[in-house]
């Protein structure tokens, strides 16, 4: 039987207990050729530190005797570089140094980690160093010489790893408390420190004992004052062939899932259910611009898998609790200048955000002053994770978008908490009758009265139909129950929402639904030979008055949704249960609303 690894990062662990693992190894010649000093960035929860483990566990002269044992039956047992099993391995794990350490204690508590480091290093190869290393308290780099000393007296060199090299400045800026006082002298500690010790590590590469390094990371945050220092780290976490280096493939699941369904006797049917769920909630990850095929998150994967496996049913809660930190990102991004108008946007897909390049560099100042430019926060939702790419535009911009509805949940948490932050239990309990009965005008009458008065306040520009359709999304968003999609393509057109009832919850008496929106402004509401209608004279308007004011845009999204219904009935059949309705917002005041029967 298949056990899965969730949460297991050790890669001796994973081969020697007979886990599930992607073979990633036969992407080790390609890692050599890259270069000898790499940066290789994901977003969290995507398998950076199983990586670092596979690397150690490959080149470290210590495990040698464990090479059959470990990769015998992976691609690279089969042809082995000569590297393998060469290398003395030093591993940093930024992670572990506490980001919230005062300031003028952030370079003593690295240091005294790194001596941590040196000291096992010293413990695990004192069989084969001649010299002993010498710890220097308080002076890490200088224990770090003394290790260097050591190893060139062997004919072996240095392997270095380097793990979440940006966590402390992504931790303290995306922390909820990211408004202290001590943010700034902290973040400005924790830069002069890292710098110190990356300048280091480049001197020691320069014929000192230092071979190899391989550093991961989120983001690019500090990269910039960074390369003052270390400028010689090649950057690969954009280039195709290691696109899928962490993550998993489609193919890969549908190989795993075809086996955990006969192992729970389940019809053909069921299995490619499961798969095109997954596919909605986890895959869509585009790193390469080059790469055709996309990746799934695996954290994600094998949370949905290890549920599976154990009750042969898919897990009720698609977001893995794993993902909260996530979401004090998104929190963070969302305050800056734009911010806020760029999870709208990215939210709403129509116009999609695009830029003419990621920004790959990013400063210490442009996180303490940050700018108008909304380049920055779209790149970094890029390097979070929270965005993804897709292809470029016609005039050669690239966009980017949601890769997932998991990552899209975040967006509508984030969109409410800053539009309705105390409604949150009048929603869900407004959606959830609505689930139930269908009925769209208490819906209606919510958003007239709570969504738009906070809207209308908003500088969203020209996109109110883009606005009414949020509004929609964020009061009704449910992925218990529902794969929820905006801008679903439909007969060569694209459906503004649709809401469809995930297969494992067709047991329960819900609705789908589908839904078209349009908008008009107050000058086109106006009839001929009258003043311009204002928000107040439309409040006291009758429903029929109102849809004298709009009736060739509601007949035109009715007949637009008979289109899309019969696109969505023939996809899914008898079993849809389907409500289809067009909505006419008039303003940011009324709505007017049809049921196309």
């Amino acid at each position: 039987m298949l056990k899965f690894p969730y949460g297991i990062s050790d890669f001796a662990k994973i081969r020697t207990n007979h886990y599930f693992y992607v073979d990633r190894t036969h992407l080790l010649p390609a890692i050599e050729e890259a270069g000898e000093q790499l940066l290789f960035l994901r977003p969290r929860r995507f398998g950076k530190s199983l990586l670092l483990s596979m690397l150690e566990n490959y080149y470290d002269v210590a495990k040698a005797d464990q090479f059959e044992k470990l990769f015998g039956q992976l691609a690279i047992g089969k042809t082995p570089t000569p590297k393998h099993n060469q290398y003395f391995v030093l591993k940093w794990d930024f992670s572990e140094v506490r980001p919230d350490t005062a300031s003028q204690d952030l370079q003593l508590a690295l240091h005294r980690y790194l001596n941590r480091c040196i000291q096992d290093f010293a413990l695990a190869y004192q069989d084969r160093l001649p010299l002993a290393i010498q710890i220097t308290p308080e002076d890490a780099m200088d224990s770090f010489h003394s290790l260097l000393a050591a190893v060139r007296q062997t004919p072996y060199r240095l392997y270095l790893l380097i793990d979440e090299y940006d966590n402390f400045a992504n931790e303290l800026m995306m922390a909820p408390s990211n408004s202290t006082p001590g943010l700034e002298a902290t973040l400005r500690a924790g830069e002069s420190a890292l710098k110190a010790v990356l300048k280091v590590v480049k001197a020691a590469s320069a014929g000192r004992g230092l071979d190899r390094v391989f550093l991961t990371g989120i983001s690019p945050v500090i990269l910039t004052d960074l390369t003052s220092g270390y400028n010689v780290a090649e950057n690969i976490y954009l280039e195709r062939e290691f696109q899928a280096l962490c993550g998993f493939t489609e193919a890969e699941l549908a190989g795993v899932l075809t086996q955990l369904g006969e192992e729970c006797q389940w019809p053909i049917e069921k299995i490619t259910e499961a798969l095109t769920t997954m596919r909605q909630f986890y895959n869509g990850y585009r790193f390469s611009e080059r790469s055709q095929e996309s990746i799934y998150n695996p954290t994600l994967a094998l949370y949905y898998l290890k549920q599976l496996q154990k009750e042969c049913q898919p897990p009720a809660k698609m977001l893995d609790h794993n993902l909260v930190m996530d979401r004090h990102k998104l929190t963070y991004l969302a305050q800056l200048p734009q911010g806020e108008k760029v999870i709208f946007t990215a939210l709403g897909e129509h116009p999609p955000l695009t830029l003419p390049e990621l920004t790959d560099r990013f400063g210490i100042e442009e996180f303490l002053r940050p700018s108008q430019d909304p380049a920055l926060i779209i790149s970094l939702l890029y390097y979070f994770g929270i965005l993804t790419q897709a292809g470029r535009t016609e005039f050669g911009q690239l966009r980017l978008t949601i890769p997932n509805l998991v990552v899209r949940k975040l967006y509508v948490e984030q969109l409410l908490e800053r539009c309705l932050p105390d409604q949150t239990n009048v929603v869900a309990s407004l959606a959830q009758t609505f689930y139930q009965t269908g009925d769209v005008q208490p819906v209606c009458e919510f958003i007239e009265q709570r969504y738009f008065k906070v809207l209308d306040n908003r500088d969203y520009a020209a996109a109110k139909e883009l606005t009414v359709k949020m509004a929609f999304l964020t009061t009704l968003f449910n992925d218990r129950f529902y794969v929820m999609d905006s801008e679903t393509a439909l007969e060569r057109g694209y459906a503004d929402l649709t809401m469809i009832v995930r297969p494992t919850m067709r047991q329960y008496r819900l609705w789908d639904f589908l839904f078209e929106f349009k908008f008009v402004n107050l000058k086109q509401a106006t009839l001929p030979n009258e003043p311009k209608v204002t928000g107040e004279a439309l409040k006291q308007m009758t429903v029929a008055e109102l849809k004298m004011r709009c009736q060739s845009l509601l007949t035109a999204a009715c007949e637009q949704l008979q289109r899309y219904r019969q696109t969505l009935v023939k996809t899914y059949g008898e079993k849809l249960r389907l409500k289809v309705f067009a909505v006419v917002a008039i303003g940011l005041e009324r709505l007017v609303w049809e049921e196309v029967n």
